[in-house]
């Protein structure tokens, strides 16, 4: 399995730098130089190395080795990055927002929705849950989200009174 890690959304000056938009957690591991990233574009794949990265404006400026001028960067507007995902320590409590969608979700046990997506916050991940037709945010907070079994595909909840009103 293969997860989507960021896309190229244009050329950054005259040499061969793109500006890249991450869409995964880690983008500080998956887009680390040396890495390999596998670029999908319409039509084809592509196999590049990162020769430089750094931050710019909630992107990343990344130099790829095989992309000598702007020209070449120009014809990489649009490209998919893909990786495999990361594997979390067996004894972390953290979770990857790949791990957390489509997981069923449970309250007092019985199934009421499925996450389908996953917000990043500065201080908490706010889980986007499809229920009974509408989505309803739930932050991911150990008082909320008490039980999380990756094995069995689910997570419990104890939302407060009007939680899943709103």
């Amino acid at each position: 399995m293969e997860i989507r890690i960021g896309r190229v959304v244009k050329s950054h000056g005259v040499r061969g730098e793109v500006v890249v938009e991450p869409l995964a957690e880690d983008e500080d591991v998956y887009f680390a130089v040396g890495e390999v990233l596998h670029g999908r574009q319409t039509g084809k794949e592509q196999d590049l190395t990162v020769k430089a990265v750094r931050p710019h404006q909630q992107r990343l400026l990344v130099t790829l080795e095989e992309i000598p001028d702007r020209t070449a960067a120009d014809s990489l507007r649009g490209m998919q990055f893909y990786a495999a995902p990361l594997e979390r320590e067996d004894d972390s409590d953290e979770y990857y927002d790949h791990e957390l969608i489509g997981l069923k979700v449970r309250h007092a046990g019985e199934e009421i929705g499925e996450v389908t997506g996953v917000m990043d916050t500065p201080n908490r991940k706010i889980l986007e849950v499809d229920y009974r037709g509408r989505e309803v945010l739930i932050p991911f907070v150990m008082d909320i989200v008490p039980e999380i079994d990756l094995d069995e595909g689910y997570l419990e909840i104890t939302p407060p009174d009007g939680l899943l009103d709103l």
